[in-house]
């Protein structure tokens, strides 16, 4: 029987939720599964996926294959690079050790991205929600000049003028 790993759609309309799960190739994609192996919400920012890690595994060793999607979440969590070390292991060219060390190294420096993936989200949602408070927006008043001192010299010309007004009449 082969067996591949899918998502099976879950979720309302136009609102996709997914499980990750193994399951016979000819049975549908929304019928008959072998095992649920996780979720997937592509909705969330970033995306919400939840995996049994050691049962993927299993599954990926024992032949199952992934659809391109699940093999896409299957690179992002890290089951991919572990099956690469541990067929590294089987050959002779890493320990046990050291394909561990070096794949916890790897899941904590991913583990620190997503993280802070997470928390610029956050902050570009708090932003967004401080522009949009509901508060309406108050504009400047425009700055209105104060008068500005006459200087000693138009002083001197307006009494010019003013007599030359006067002389006029």
């Amino acid at each position: 029987m082969a067996v591949r790993l899918r998502l099976q759609r879950r979720g309302r309309r136009k609102a996709p939720f997914y499980h990750i799960v193994a399951a016979d190739a000819r049975a549908p994609r929304d019928g008959r599964f072998i095992e649920k192996l996780g979720t997937y919400n592509p909705l969330t920012q970033p995306a919400t996926i939840e995996l049994n890690l050691d049962r993927a595994y299993h599954w990926l060793m024992n032949g199952a294959q992934p659809t391109d999607t699940v093999r896409a979440i299957l690179r992002f969590k890290g089951i991919l690079y572990k099956k690469h070390l541990m067929l590294g292991v089987k050959k002779g060219a890493l320990t046990l050790e050291e394909a561990e060390a070096r794949w916890n190294a790897w899941k904590e420096e991913k583990e620190a991205n997503i993280q802070k993936r997470r928390e610029q989200t956050a902050e570009k949602k708090r932003q967004f929600l401080a522009a949009v408070d509901g508060t309406p927006k108050v504009k400047p008043k425009p700055v209105e000049e104060a008068p500005q001192p006459e200087t000693e010299a138009s002083a001197e010309n307006e009494p010019e003028t003013a007599s030359e007004e006067n002389s006029a009449e």
